[in-house]
């Protein structure tokens, strides 16, 4: 094989083409984000690396074969924190999968936060109007990507610290969600940045806050929920790389460090950065402990919040 960066590769790996496995549909994040790395892998394995789109079951279906597969490394998952929380939310015994015990965590590949974000026409400018609008009966409703997703929960969260109660109405993904909270058929939505920017620079969207400890450096004029006396209302979305449970250590560690090679190219950070994105980077052993920790924690809130599939 290859030898790039300084790194050799394991004994027999990889001895032919590599898939990545997207268990969402294309065009969304994840899947933009498995294809950039597969350009870079490819000649850096000297192995073709293909993205294969298994959508299905809130993303347990795409999960469910990589678990099933060889653990050798030629079969790997890119998935996004939704599969810390699903095993929670859905009842099935196919949904159980631990991403931290049943996988093999590789890499943090990138980091995204949160917004609550309005339609222009519910005239509220401020995390305090939306409040009040909330009480006061006006703005009850938002829209989220489905059941158990981050956004859920952050709105979950956002509910028990300001007092609000907010209506969940749930849709098949962030793009049905968008197209109604644009078309004024909802007034408001948690969502990461990238497929919102464009209706917030034509003016039809509006973010209030960002639902981290400071403000993101992709829209740093907009104030963190933290800032604004709710510190207990943050959630993020990370994505990362996965294997079958039991890969070989070696084969592991080779991923990983050409991922993180790869996160570190300017090109990259380039175009992630265009779909407001955060490169990250990572160990194994730091991935795995952010999945057991995001597992156990998102667990104690699915049960607090009574959070169960559509």
């Amino acid at each position: 094989g290859l030898a790039l960066g300084g790194l050799s590769h394991a004994a027999g790996f990889p001895a032919k083409p590599i898939t990545i496995v997207v268990a969402f549909p294309a065009g969304g994040d994840t899947d933009v984000l498995a294809r950039i790395l597969a350009e870079k892998l490819t000649p850096r394995l000297g192995q073709p690396v293909i993205v294969e789109n298994r959508t299905g079951g809130s993303g347990v279906i795409g999960a469910t074969f990589v678990a099933r597969s060889q653990p050798d490394g030629h079969t790997l998952l890119l998935a996004p924190n939704t599969i810390a929380i699903t095993p929670h939310v859905l009842q099935t015994s196919a949904a159980k999968i631990n991403p931290a015990q049943d996988l093999t965590p590789i890499t943090q590949l990138a980091s995204q936060s949160l917004f609550v974000v309005v339609e222009k026409s519910t005239g509220v400018n401020s995390i305090r109007e939306l409040i009040a609008d909330n009480k006061a009966g006006k703005v009850k409703t938002y829209a989220s990507p489905g059941s158990g997703t981050p956004m859920h929960i952050l709105a979950e969260l956002f509910d028990k610290a300001a007092g609000t109660k907010f209506q969940q109405i749930p849709y098949r993904g962030s793009a049905p969600a968008i197209a109604d909270l644009v078309g004024k058929h909802v007034p408001l939505m948690y969502s990461t940045l990238g497929p919102m920017e464009q209706h917030l620079k034509a003016g039809s969207l509006k973010a209030l806050a960002v639902a981290d400890a400071v403000r993101s450096p992709f829209l740093s004029q907009v104030p963190s929920l933290a800032e604004l006396g709710y510190p207990s209302a943050q959630v993020g979305a990370w994505q990362a790389l996965f294997g079958p449970k039991n890969m070989p250590a070696d084969v592991v560690e080779t991923i990983s460090k050409h991922c993180n090679e790869i996160l570190k190219m300017p090109e990259v950070v380039e175009r992630m950065t265009t779909m407001s994105i955060q490169a990250k980077g990572g160990t194994p052993a730091q991935m795995q402990a952010l999945a057991q920790s995001d597992y156990e924690k998102y667990g104690k809130l699915v049960k607090e919040f009574n959070i169960r599939a559509d």
